[in-house]
């Protein structure tokens, strides 16, 4: 196996990451990644949470989000969750691995939830980051309005979006189609996320 050398960028990341004191909670407490604080503190923020809700988590690998998620809304709520990525199983969860931009995926995912209106949908998902921010950007918009789509498929009335984003070109025309859709609106930006990060959340409710 070939290594290659590693750049100070990363070697900067690790050392900080591994400093993390959620990520050292997450580790204590057997919770899947630092992302169940971001949506903790969002939760604790906004209420998102209902017993016997159904949530759809898009992006969920490792699963963290789902793991809180079924933890908040009981044995009576439903979580699907959907991840290119492997998952490991969750109980509670229902889950699909595979691109929900492949039609395939997406029937399979919509086929199983026929009839089922869902009170939350969450996104926390982003492509394979190349580092090149004009490459990177356009994909993280056109997975968002993806997501967007999906959400007004399925969404009930007074169903909220939850979608993490990004700042950059295109997050402006993103932000005014969400409003198209959604009575409410606004930005988010937990004290989890690394203040150095273009990383917000969108919180949108019909």
């Amino acid at each position: 196996m070939i290594y290659k050398k590693k750049t100070k960028s990363s070697n900067r990341w690790l050392l900080e990451h591994f400093k993390d004191p959620y990520v050292k909670e997450a580790q204590t407490n057997n919770i899947r990644s630092r992302a169940w604080f971001k949506l903790e503190q969002l939760d604790k923020s906004n209420k998102l949470f209902k017993i016997g809700m159904n949530v759809m988590d898009l992006g969920a690998a490792p699963g963290s989000w789902s793991q809180y998620a079924i933890k908040r809304i009981g044995k009576k709520g439903r979580v699907i969750a959907c991840d290119v990525l492997p998952i490991r199983p969750i109980t509670g969860v229902e889950i699909f691995q595979g691109d929900f931009r492949d039609k395939k995926i997406l029937n399979l995912m919509l086929n199983s939830v026929k009839n089922t209106k869902f009170h939350l949908l969450m996104s926390d998902m982003a492509p394979n980051i190349t580092g090149h921010f004009s490459i990177d950007m356009p994909r993280i918009i056109n997975l968002s309005k993806l997501a967007l789509k999906i959400s007004n498929h399925i969404l009930s009335n007074n169903g909220i979006f939850l979608l993490k984003s990004f700042q950059g070109e295109g997050f402006n025309e993103l932000y005014e189609e969400i409003k198209i859709f959604f009575k409410k609106i606004k930005i988010c930006k937990p004290k989890t996320s690394r203040t150095r990060s273009r990383e917000i959340f969108i919180l949108a409710t019909r």
